[in-house]
């Protein structure tokens, strides 16, 4: 690894943020290629950032470093934020759709992106064996502190669905994990490799107007966040071996005030 100038990261990373802020996009691109010099892992996501402002190609997913430090930043709040502030009930929802179309109850559960939990617990007891997955390690220790799961495990979730050699699961549920990732293939396929034949996948993904779109599968949307096309989630399930059993529009959380367009998904492996 290549050691970090931390005192000019920070400095170029506030400038990129206050450039943007304060609408000098060009200078901020400047700033945010800067960061990206000083620190290629992208600690700070500005890969994303340049995304959003249609300065930069969708990265395929966001980078490693981003997501490990974002959520190692707020994970003693990140309930609270993201229940309490933002309305995010879509674990919940998920548990209420299995039920409603009498989905389960399910031997072994892959919780993809578990975060501290929120979706291990709503489905706890409707699953004899729960594992989770966040790259997050502050995370998982919280989520480990509840004793939800049987199993635990810190990595990346396209990186464990590629190298699990463990049992197949009869439930792969990934409920915040795509508006982190661009591209769907790898989730999928590799969702499809640890499932047993007719197992489910639930997901949870966001959206943006057709217009805003403009004909792209995915993109970053305005709060650094990926939005993925309705059809492309179609075209990639079915390319992986999916057949559709729900796709729901709901409302993923609250934004500045805005809801959050977007749909929760539950899938079976033919």
């Amino acid at each position: 690894m290549t050691k970090i100038d931390e005192e000019a990261l920070a400095e170029a990373y506030n400038r990129a943020l206050a450039l943007e802020k304060s609408g000098e996009i060009d200078a901020a691109v400047e700033a945010y290629q800067e960061v990206l010099a000083l620190d290629p892992e992208d600690h700070g996501g500005a890969s994303v950032r340049l995304a959003a402002l249609g300065r930069g190609d969708a990265p395929p997913r966001a980078p490693d470093a981003y997501v490990e430090t974002l959520f190692d930043q707020h994970a003693e709040v990140f309930e609270d934020v993201l229940v309490e502030q933002l309305g995010y009930c879509v674990p919940l929802l998920l548990r209420q759709r299995l039920q409603e179309l009498g989905l389960g109850p399910f031997g072994r559960v892959l919780d993809l992106g578990c975060g501290t939990g929120l979706t291990g617990g709503a489905l706890r007891d409707m699953a004899g064996d729960i594992t989770g997955i966040d790259l997050s390690e502050k995370m998982v220790e919280i989520a480990h502190e509840k004793d939800l799961y049987e199993t635990l495990y810190v990595a990346e979730v396209e990186d464990f669905l590629e190298d699990n050699d463990e049992d197949p699961f009869d439930l792969v549920a990934a409920t915040d994990v795509l508006p982190y990732l661009g591209a769907l293939e790898p989730i999928f396929f590799g969702a499809a490799e640890n499932l047993n034949a007719g197992g489910l996948l639930a997901f949870s993904s966001e959206t943006l107007p057709a217009e805003i779109l403009a004909g792209r599968p995915f993109m970053v949307g305005p709060h650094q966040r990926y939005a993925h096309a309705e059809s492309y989630v179609r075209d990639r399930l079915a390319a992986t071996g999916f057949d559709i059993v729900e796709m729901t529009e709901i409302n993923v959380r609250m934004q500045e005030g805005q809801p959050t367009a977007g749909h929760l998904v539950i899938a079976r492996l033919r």
